[in-house]
């Protein structure tokens, strides 16, 4: 999912400048019965990256159930930057539209969610008193209360985890580089055979995070805020190890494929070794529909992946504030999360602790099969956490500086 633009950041600060919302229609998630009560007959336009197509396809059954069974009807606006519905909301702010907002409900994290939490653009805490809440894995997937280092507070709920997976065919490359620096070695001795997706693609960025936690020199400095005295001391070993890489890239580093699904392309017709993803099961579903064949098999580097959870949040201002919580609320439901994490249907690991849930929920997770290349949870281990959202931005401008591609 791409992240903040200069055009939305530009509208969040003229927004700011405003001056504080209104409190405008505040609904208590707390009384869920009147909560679904006036929620029935609503309309939740929910605003979300639009670049997968299983995805799209699961938020339409989603929305299938939901109008069925609460009478909301929700419809998915397909973005293909998310920075789209954040500049909406921020320019509806500084507006003065306090009530009836475009959007109602919105796929955001990282960079997102700190921009709209610090310029007063979300609605809310109402995240942890959905009724499904309870079986959220508070304990065992921290992330599902701190959006990249952002204490989440109640103001989004998330609806998925994600940790990036390396991929390879076992027929062509049996054994994987397994670390940051055996990928580098490995690159040399088969230059043109990998290459990641062009930053600022959400998975390309994710790519130069996972090198910075195994190439600088003090990772506690990811989870605060860039420190401009220090950084080009902490990425000298980076960018160093960027610029040895490149040369031996598909296409010698001149170009890149410009996102994830690209590069999972390049992997299929045999122009790479080795490829990676945000989505467990990727590697497994493209098995079964033929995309790739049945001896390619998923891995993590040693010491772990970055791993977050998806989110969804409401704006201050939305016209379906109850419409919207009762959608989230969905999606955090153990039938929701069990279709989601079969790797037929999108293969996003849920959120929730299955050993909290019902003997016939549990019963749906262990019926769903992962697929032959899909790690399980115990493989997949605990995911490393995602950096400060100001390194997310202050990479991707860098790499687009210093590689002559980008934005």
């Amino acid at each position: 999912m791409p992240i903040l633009r200069a055009r939305a950041l530009a509208l969040l600060l003229a927004a700011l400048a405003s001056g504080p919302a209104l409190a405008g229609d505040r609904p208590d998630p707390a009384d869920w019965p009147a909560v679904e009560a006036s929620a029935r007959g609503q309309q939740v336009w929910f605003h979300a990256w639009g670049g997968d197509p299983r995805r799209n396809d699961y938020i339409a059954w989603a929305a299938d159930e939901v109008e069925a069974r609460y009478g909301v009807k929700v419809t998915q606006v397909k973005l293909a930057d998310t920075g789209e519905a954040v500049a909406r909301v921020a320019a509806e702010k500084a507006a003065g539209r306090d009530t009836g907002g475009a959007v109602d409900l919105v796929w955001i994290n990282g960079p997102n969610f700190a921009a709209m939490k610090e310029g007063g653009l979300l609605f809310g805490p109402w995240a942890e008193d959905l009724p499904n809440w309870r079986h959220v894995d508070v304990a065992g997937k921290p992330t599902v209360v701190n959006d990249f280092t952002v204490p989440t507070e109640g103001l989004e709920a998330p609806w998925g985890m994600a940790q990036i997976v390396f991929y390879h065919d076992t027929a062509r490359l049996p054994e994987p580089p397994r670390s940051i620096a055996a990928l580098g070695t490995w690159a040399a001795a088969h230059p043109g055979r990998s290459t990641y997706p062009q930053p600022p693609d959400f998975l390309g960025l994710t790519f130069l995070k996972q090198a910075a936690f195994a190439l600088v020199p003090d990772t506690a400095a990811l989870q605060e805020p860039v420190d401009e005295a220090r950084y080009a001391e902490l990425t000298r070993p980076l960018w160093a190890w960027l610029d040895g890489l490149a040369p031996d890239l598909w296409r010698g580093g001149r170009a890149y494929p410009l996102t994830g699904t690209a590069l999972k392309q390049l992997m299929a017709d045999g122009e790479i070794d080795l490829a990676f993803s945000f989505n467990q099961s990727e590697a497994s579903a493209a098995i079964a529909n033929g995309e790739l064949p049945d001896t390619v098999r998923s891995y993590v580097l040693e010491g772990g992946t970055i791993g977050n959870a998806n989110f969804v949040a409401i704006p201050f201002n939305a016209a379906a504030k109850e419409g919207a919580m009762v959608f989230a609320n969905f999606l955090i439901s153990p039938e929701a999360q069990a279709r989601a994490q079969d790797p037929a249907v999108l293969g996003n690991f849920t959120v929730l602790d299955i050993a909290s849930l019902a003997p016939e929920d549990r019963a749906r997770f262990e019926a769903i099969d992962l697929g032959p290349a899909t790690l399980s949870p115990e493989a997949l281990g605990r995911s490393l956490p995602e950096p400060h959202p100001s390194w997310m931005e202050r990479l991707s401008r860098d790499w687009s500086s210093r590689y002559g591609v980008g934005e």
